[in-house]
């Protein structure tokens, strides 16, 4: 195969697939090298860099997918009838934040470091699939464990969780310190 085949293949297979695939996937099912595969991707990215282009490629885990470019927000938001009430509620942030940085954590650890319950919350994001379930503790009960998911690294345009921000640079961060933060006026007592 041909680079410039090799690299429409590889573009029609992430339109096609809609998720991420890595370049050992898509090498596999194209029957290339992983250095032919590697190749076309870089003249791929280089492509969908150009300023005014309507995708992007987005690299999520050594894996790639396209995405819709920020700047035509607006339009696609308008085509999926999108609600602004879908957003995240300052609830479920707090919780998103607490797993994010303290993964995996069971939601009694989640319960203590918030004060209240977290059932609506963290079904609400996993519903989103911004979390989910990563396993079960070998203790009594068998807690579950939950973690931050791919679509939560896509959402927020991290690569992977090491691009995260330091706790430290956010104001209240004390949360994550000693475990423990005063409740605004927004309380969840699910």
């Amino acid at each position: 195969m041909e680079l410039l085949e090799i690299k429409s293949a590889i573009e029609s297979l992430l339109f096609a697939w809609g998720e991420s695939l890595s370049l050992r996937k898509i090498s596999n099912i194209l029957e290339v090298t992983l250095e032919e595969a590697t190749e076309a991707m870089l003249l791929i990215k280089e492509e969908y860099t150009e300023e005014n282009k309507g995708i992007f490629l987005v690299e999520v885990n050594n894996s790639y997918q396209f995405a819709t470019a920020k700047h035509n927000y607006e339009y696609v938001q308008r085509l999926c009838n999108y609600s602004h009430s879908k957003g995240l509620t300052k609830v479920s942030a707090e919780v998103l934040a607490i797993i994010a940085y303290k993964q995996p954590i069971t939601k009694y650890e989640i319960d203590q470091i918030r004060g209240v319950k977290s059932d609506k919350p963290l079904q609400q994001l996993i519903d989103r699939e911004l979390i989910g379930i990563k396993g079960r503790l070998e203790k009594i009960g068998r807690p579950i464990v939950y973690g931050t998911t791919e679509m939560f690294l896509k959402a927020f345009g991290f690569k992977t969780l090491k691009d995260m921000p330091d706790i430290e640079t956010f104001i209240g961060s004390e949360i994550f310190v000693n475990g423990s933060f005063e409740e605004e006026e927004d309380h969840e007592t699910t």
